[in-house]
């Protein structure tokens, strides 16, 4: 019987990070509010500001009603024309990462025009817009907000933003339940060459939401809200609380159609072959019909087809190649663009991604420990690069 090889290898440990933003869910009113008000919208002002947070321009406090839905109907921030908040928090040494989950909805209804959010830090900025086709009338994003060192002095800033000139025809956005997630890098028993590849190291979910996060465009695994995985068009971050995950406690549903999906670079050893194992699956959303996913390795493709009945059901799959001069980039993408009933975008279900190297168990060995600390060195050339 030939020894089992099982090598330490990086990941990542999420830590709590509930005491870094104050009042991230809005839940505590401004000053000046009386706990008897029915007002739905509160303009905030000198004399009546948002505890945790400071702001300029036009910024609203409104609470869930008929015209705006927030997730467990509570209370939120409407960014108008010029609107802006920001708070500062401590970064930790500890962390070498920190990502951001929030949810956002539309000011009100048949507006002719919706306004976007930018979300910026030290370390980023991304502009983020109102989709309408992915779910509920609010929908959660994940964002990756920096990376920084000990006790620096870390300002997010959420600022509304349009081209609109009319602003009396714009829906302003509301911004809502903000997680801040640190992840710090560790060290675990595995035989898996990827890093991440079961998606376990992501944003944050929302306790009180059974939708799920959606991720935009991200070109840089480095700086991505799915650790190690760089996003092209949107995917859902799902959990199995919500969902069908197949293994572990998230997986990946690429939702937008032709072409999106996600990529991770990887640094093996030329000309030796290799096994990407995958799961390809329907989340149990009603996404009912033929998916068509094409997994990448290099040089090396091949297209995958699943027939999904909407109720939750996976296969396992597998691709073997020989590897290209390095990086490698692991790819995985939807060739089709999927519905459910009720207008809602879907699509196939990834997970548990594992790499292995396929050779006798004392080259395997040695091959294997290379290819672990070039992975280190990528890791390290990645937060550098896109720094």
């Amino acid at each position: 019987m030939q020894p089992e090889i099982i090598l330490l290898s990086l990941f990542f440990i999420g830590l709590a990070s509930a005491d870094l933003l104050q009042n991230p869910d809005f839940e505590s009113p401004p000053s000046n509010l009386t706990g008897n008000s029915n007002s739905s919208v509160v303009p905030l002002s000198q004399n009546n500001t948002i505890p945790g947070w400071t702001f300029e321009g036009t910024v609203n406090y409104v609470k869930a009603s008929q015209n705006i839905s927030l997730p467990g109907n509570g209370h939120g921030i409407q960014l108008g024309q010029d609107g802006k908040i920001n708070q500062t928090f401590t970064a930790n040494g500890n962390i070498i990462n920190y990502l951001l989950t929030f949810t956002l909805a539309p000011g009100g209804q048949n507006c002719s025009a919706n306004a976007d959010i930018v979300v910026s830090a030290p370390d980023s900025t991304m502009v983020f817009s109102w989709k309408q086709h992915y779910g509920k009338t609010w929908e959660s994003y994940g964002h990756y907000l920096g990376s920084w060192g000990e006790g620096e002095p870390i300002n997010p800033v959420f600022q509304s933003q349009t081209t609109e000139t009319d602003p009396n025809s714009i829906c302003w956005p509301v911004l809502d339940t903000l997680l801040l997630k640190g992840i710090a890098e560790s060290f675990e028993a595995t035989d898996n060459l990827l890093l991440n590849g079961g998606f376990e190291y992501g944003t944050d979910f929302l306790s009180n939401s059974t939708e799920g996060i959606l991720l935009d465009q991200t070109p840089s695994p480095a700086q991505s809200p799915l650790l190690l995985w760089s996003v092209q068009g949107t995917v859902k971050y799902i959990d199995s609380k919500h969902y069908f995950v197949p293994q572990g406690n998230a997986a990946i549903e690429i939702v937008s159609g032709v072409s999106a999906g996600i990529q991770t670079p990887t640094i093996l050893n030329e000309g030796s072959t290799y096994n990407l194992n995958f799961t390809l699956g329907d989340a149990n959303d009603t996404c009912v019909g033929d998916f068509l996913v094409g997994a990448l390795a290099g040089s090396t493709a091949q297209n995958f087809s699943l027939k999904s009945n909407g109720t939750g059901s996976a296969e396992r799959f597998s691709l073997t190649f020989k590897a290209d001069p390095s990086p490698t980039l692991i790819s995985f993408l939807s060739y089709k663009t999927s519905q459910t009933k009720d207008g809602v975008f879907c699509g196939p279900l990834i997970d548990d991604v594992v790499l292995l190297l396929r050779a006798s168990s004392g080259l395997k060995l040695e091959m294997q420990f290379k290819v672990l600390i070039s992975l280190y060195i990528l890791v390290a050339i990645l937060q550098i690069h896109w720094k």
